[in-house]
């Protein structure tokens, strides 16, 4: 088995992460350091990625978090911040995020110890649309509205066409739905400030046909065998 995709399904990263920590010296076969992310894992190879002894993993888990405001996403903090993982502590396996949700962002995000999935989703080529649920402070007039749903430069980058709806407008906050495919940092953050408004609060509530739906901040429950194929675009 190709060394990416071992250390994938041991749960570890994701197939891409997974060629960085070998380009970066952080994988070891058999006690060598190895960096030839072509490498076929061979039965007997001990793997180690970051000093601790890796082996593919059986079992799949998939998870939806509705990740709260003030976790940090990612498997460990430097600066000893809360992260997801301090809500799956009771999850027996080692599962990882699959992307990112800022700090300052809630929502639907999903957890799982598939590497196939993560590369899956994180493939720039996957175009599922992610839907947020935006209170913004400012006047979301129709002019910027069309603004948005045309596409705003956010910085060396002008995002592509969005699905914009106005909930809600009163006096100068404003409650949206917007509908992005691209995942740039602070990507809607950044679209409405672009737009004259700036974001107070931010919550995604869906992925595609995987939605959050009712489920309550902190909360996670696993996914169905229908979003799990349609996430893995089988």
């Amino acid at each position: 088995m190709r060394l990416n995709k071992y250390i994938a399904r041991a749960g570890i990263a994701s197939r891409r992460r997974a060629d960085e920590l070998t380009a970066n010296g952080n994988v070891k076969i058999n006690g060598s350091v190895m960096k030839e992310p072509g490498y076929d894992v061979m039965p007997g190879d001990m793997v180690e990625v970051n000093g601790k002894a890796v082996t593919a993993a059986e079992k799949k888990v998939y998870i939806l978090l509705n990740k709260p405001e003030g976790y940090i996403t990612t498997a460990k903090d430097e600066k000893g911040r809360a992260t997801v993982m301090d809500l799956v502590r009771d999850i027996p396996e080692r599962i990882f995020p699959v992307g990112r949700l800022d700090n300052d962002t809630s929502g639907l995000l999903i957890m799982t110890n598939d590497g196939d999935m993560a590369n899956v989703l994180l493939h720039p080529s996957h175009e599922v649309g992610k839907v947020y649920r935006v209170t913004a402070e400012g006047v979301l007039s129709p002019g910027k509205i069309a603004k948005l749903q045309r596409g705003v430069d956010i910085g060396g980058f002008v995002t592509s066409r969005a699905r914009v709806e106005l909930i809600r407008q009163k006096g100068k906050i404003a409650e949206a739905e917007i509908e992005i495919h691209e995942g740039k940092n602070r990507q809607v953050r950044k679209m409405f400030a672009a737009a004259g408004c700036r974001v107070l609060k931010l919550k995604r509530i869906s992925m595609g046909d995987v939605r959050l739906g009712r489920l309550k901040e902190g909360q996670y429950r696993k996914l169905t065998e229908k979003e799990i194929r349609y996430l893995r675009q089988e």
